[in-house]
């Protein structure tokens, strides 16, 4: 998105054009207005019931926004606005967009209480609650999970902003935040069937504080699908959309067809479109000649016929990329260039096993084998059993009607393989040999079954069997050799002791898929061949990415016993991992499921704050064509301005431009170039520590302040 003026005020007027930018430019349909200017709360299309106003809210006008409501202070159960409820026996609601402009009605201090049920920092304000409904199962009403931060985050300068949150059901992270038009942050949306607007949380959470502060809420606004980043910018600002935008088939959609009839919604300057398509995403991407499919005026186009792009038809099982970019010869800007789309045409096999491929802990009492069918599938044929080639090799099994087979109760501790042939009445489709394991079979590997974006440096680790006295390990980049090898084959890394569960392969390759597997030798000798695991490599050496600490600090394995703060140390005001468990941040990540939390306390005499690590493996910053150092961090509107910096074998060091980054509420990628650190000294192939902090150590003129950053995927990256 191009840089724009975030913090706007949109006054009432405002939403006459925005209505019409709905009508005419923006795909969505404001099904619900709430400005607070009449009496009557609006009626919900969503669920046909009447949205209700609690009865503590007052109105206050002469805003800018004309007439808002006034939520008032402390946990009152009656200050909320619900302003969508799905009826019984309805599961959730369809994809929706929900904003509102909101603002506190007074700066206060620490003590006025608790409000964001996140971080559990001294917070108030507004909340945009998902609430589990209870008929769903999913809990009681005290279910609830926040689906925004608390205002606070940017509102302590008494401004309005502008809050949005986009639900798109069919995606597995489709709850997406928005703040004055900026994404923040994204979530699971499965399970919630309610939304609110409050100013205070009547659900008790644990032992925490419930008080929230007072604040300002107007234009409320539901919209009947889920709206991207771009479109709500535009709907916050009344601006234009340049880029084509709202593809059909929906993005990542599977087709049960070998044609489609794509269609799009036109960038608000569009006078044509040029069109490109093709199975390589990097081609259509760059916009290869041979992706190109030419330049057109209609927001449609056919492919799959004769006559049309992809003449012969789509191929079943494969996945196409298609983008739009919008054109208009009379503006210099012009063409504007689409996002890249995908759709995916079913394959002839079956897919979509469950259990997954590769899943582990399976209950042998209660398994029962299902799947998607294959394209034009009628009948269908499983084989399974406790040997791959087995079962890899097998015919003439008999034919099912229905994608679902109960193999019976099975064994703990061991690995079974599956396959499903799939008859469309011309022939039979072979499908691929899929695995899982019961209890007590070896598991947990490290890196993840079919892991991507794996470092280069990666360590390989695993859980042993329970009956395991010893471990036999094959790793190496011929899948069939891995699988199939013997103690004789080269992929035979050899034996490894019980207690012994890990394995460093040596600098692997960047981009690169490699396979291993782990047999366990049990006290008599007898090896139990496991399963095949499989990881592809990225273009880095891994720093750290915060993924392997947990809670378990009498082993040693909490975040702040290995990156060291200023816990007992007079002039360091760091504090690394939140005092209770979880210790390390679930919620606020940049990628995989935790992030390092770095709360800094620059005051009272105290002017730096400084986490450090100790580097034992990865010490050699040469290896692998690296030559940057890159990290993500993210902070907080409350924080006070800082000077970040990283520090090298505690001589070399280098801080970011820009005091006021650790204020931003987005992720932020700082890459250093290595050579930076060599020029202070540091001998780049034997590196011994590395330090993050804030403060007067940056070198740079530090006024002094508290906040919390967060930090996430530290690497050594290539150019």
């Amino acid at each position: 998105m191009n840089e724009k003026k975030r913090t706007i005020m949109l006054p009432a007027m405002a939403f006459v054009l925005m209505a019409t930018l709905i009508g005419s430019g923006v795909r969505a349909e404001m099904i619900s207005h709430y400005d607070f200017e009449e009496p009557n709360p609006f009626d919900d299309k969503i669920s046909g019931a009447v949205a209700t106003v609690g009865a503590n809210v007052t109105i206050e006008s002469g805003t800018p926004h004309g007439n808002a409501a006034v939520f008032p202070d402390g946990n009152r159960t009656d200050s909320d606005i619900l302003v969508a409820q799905a009826d019984a026996p309805v599961i959730g609601l369809s994809d929706f967009t929900c904003m509102a402009w909101v603002r506190r009605a007074a700066v206060t201090t620490e003590a006025d209480g608790i409000c964001d049920m996140v971080t559990g920092t001294t917070e108030g304000g507004f909340q945009m609650l998902l609430v589990a409904d209870y008929r769903l199962g999913v809990g009681g009403p005290g279910n609830v999970w926040m689906l925004t931060r608390s205002v606070t985050q940017v509102a302590q300068d008494m401004e309005w902003h502008h809050y949005a949150v986009s639900v798109d059901r069919d995606n597995p992270a489709g709850i997406s935040m928005y703040i004055d038009g900026v994404f923040d942050s994204t979530n699971d949306p499965t399970g919630f069937a309610s939304v609110f607007i409050k100013a205070n949380q009547d659900y008790q959470i644990g032992s925490m504080n419930n008080n929230c502060l007072n604040g300002l809420l107007d234009e409320l606004t539901i919209f009947n699908t889920a709206l991207t980043e771009e479109e709500i910018f535009s709907v916050m600002t009344g601006g234009p959309i340049l880029c084509a935008f709202n593809p059909n088939p929906k993005d990542g959609a599977m087709l049960l067809a070998t044609w489609a009839n794509l269609s799009w919604r036109a960038g608000d300057f569009a006078v044509s479109h040029d069109v490109y398509i093709g199975d390589d995403f990097d081609a259509v991407n760059a916009g290869a000649e041979e992706t190109f499919v030419g330049n057109q005026t209609e927001t449609m186009l056919v492919v799959g016929f004769p006559g049309f792009p992809v003449p012969d038809g789509l191929v079943p099982g494969t996945t196409y990329y298609w983008r739009v970019d919008e054109v208009n010869e009379a503006d210099p800007d012009s063409p504007w260039k689409g996002p890249v789309w995908s759709f995916s045409i079913a394959p002839k096999t079956a897919y979509h096993p469950n259990p997954a491929d590769g899943a582990e802990f399976v209950d042998p009492n209660t398994v029962n084998l299902t799947w998607t069918e294959g394209f034009g599938a009628i009948l269908h044929t499983v084989y399974f059993g406790e040997d791959y080639d087995e079962v890899n090799n097998a015919a003439g099994g008999a034919p099912l009607g229905s994608a679902t087979y109960s193999p019976g109760p099975l064994e703990r501790e061991t690995v079974y393989y599956w396959r499903v042939d799939e008859f469309d009445a011309v022939e039979t489709h072979k499908g691929d040999v899929w695995s899982f394991t019961t209890p007590g079979a070896v598991g947990n590997p490290q890196p993840a079954y079919d892991a991507t974006d794996v470092g280069m440096n990666a360590i390989l680790s695993w859980t042993p069997s329970d009956s395991a006295a010893s471990h036999e390990l094959y790793f190496g980049t011929d899948k069939e050799a891995v699988r199939s090898g013997d103690t004789a084959a080269p992929e035979y890394k050899g034996s490894k002791t019980l207690g012994d569960e890990s394995y460093y392969p040596g600098l692997l390759d960047a981009e690169t898929t490699y396979y291993w597997r782990v047999d366990e030798v049990d006290a008599q000798g007898n090896a139990a061949k496991g399963p095949l695991w499989i990881f592809t490599t990225g273009a880095f050496l891994l720093v750290d990415d915060f993924e392997s600490y947990t809670d378990d600090d009498p082993n040693n394995e909490a975040i702040w016993q290995t990156w060291i703060d200023g816990f007992g140390v007079a002039d360091n005001g760091a504090q690394v991992g939140y005092l209770m468990p979880p210790y390390a941040e679930q919620m606020i990540i940049h990628g995989g499921s935790q992030s390092m939390p770095l709360l800094y306390t620059n005051d009272a005499g105290v002017t730096n704050s400084e986490a450090s690590m100790t580097l034992t493996t990865l010490k050699d910053w040469t290896e692998g064509g690296v030559t940057e150092l890159s990290f993500w961090f993210r902070g907080s509107s409350t924080n006070a301005a800082e000077p970040l910096y990283v520090a090298i074998s505690d001589t070399a060091i280098e801080a970011y431009d820009d005091p006021g980054a650790v204020a931003r509420s987005t992720w932020t990628q700082w890459q250093i170039p290595l050579q930076a650190f060599a020029d202070q000294g540091v001998n780049l192939s034997n590196v011994d520590k590395i330090a993050i902090g804030l403060g007067t150590k940056a070198g740079v003129a530090a006024p002094g302040g508290t906040g919390t950053i967060y930090v996430d995927d530290i690497r050594l990256i290539r150019p």
